[in-house]
């Protein structure tokens, strides 16, 4: 997995004493055209997404790796009444049809079922090898928002260092070919950041 799980499991402790952040700015702009059916949020550390989109009455699946991240979403989501299943641990990613569904995988090896949601969404999380299989999980009509940063990103301080988590400059525009791009940007405002807003056709030509 990206860094190592216990890494993973100490920032989130650390975030914890902190007052929990809100949805990135790009997710809050776009949220009145999300659709609203069963929506995916991939690597969705401590929840402020899934909340966001939850908050609309919309069934979510969170998925992470870091067990202290879904316990502080469960939390979270118990703190404001949201309807919420029970924790799991899965390979397969299930759709939630009423209220969060909270499961732990591992996402180099997670298996997302195909035509399944609505709306996925990816923020400050790059693994290459899952973008075909967005692309098939997405039910037909369904969007992609996804959002990390780019190589631009090694210009700031702060952030991921990593080249092999980092963006190449354009290649997130490309990154999906089977979906139809409504929104592509790149900025450099402080950060190195590449947001996308993708759609899965109704038909394939």
């Amino acid at each position: 997995m990206r860094a190592s799980l216990s890494e993973w499991d100490a920032k989130h402790r650390a975030a914890a004493e902190k007052a929990a952040s809100g949805p990135a700015g790009f997710v809050r702009e776009l949220l009145p055209l999300l659709p609203r059916g069963p929506a995916l949020d991939l690597a969705c550390g401590t929840g402020r997404h899934t909340l966001l989109l939850a908050g609309r009455q919309q069934p979510v699946t969170a998925v992470d790796g870091s067990s202290v991240a879904l316990e502080m979403l469960q939390r979270r989501a118990r703190a404001s009444s949201q309807p919420l299943g029970s924790m799991k641990t899965a390979t397969t990613i299930a759709a939630s049809r009423r209220g969060i569904e909270l499961v732990r995988a591992d996402l180099e090896q997670a298996i997302l079922p195909v035509n399944s949601f609505s709306l996925i969404l990816c923020v400050n999380y790059l693994q290459r090898s899952l973008f075909s299989h967005i692309e098939r999980a997405l039910a037909p009509g369904g969007m992609l928002l996804f959002e990390t940063h780019t190589r631009a990103q090694l210009e700031f301080p702060g952030g991921p260092r990593n080249p092999e988590y980092l963006l190449d400059l354009g290649e997130l525009r490309v990154a999906f070919p089977s979906l139809r791009l409504l929104f592509y940007r790149e900025l450099l405002a402080g950060k190195g950041i590449a947001s996308l807003l993708a759609e899965k056709p109704f038909h394939h030509n």
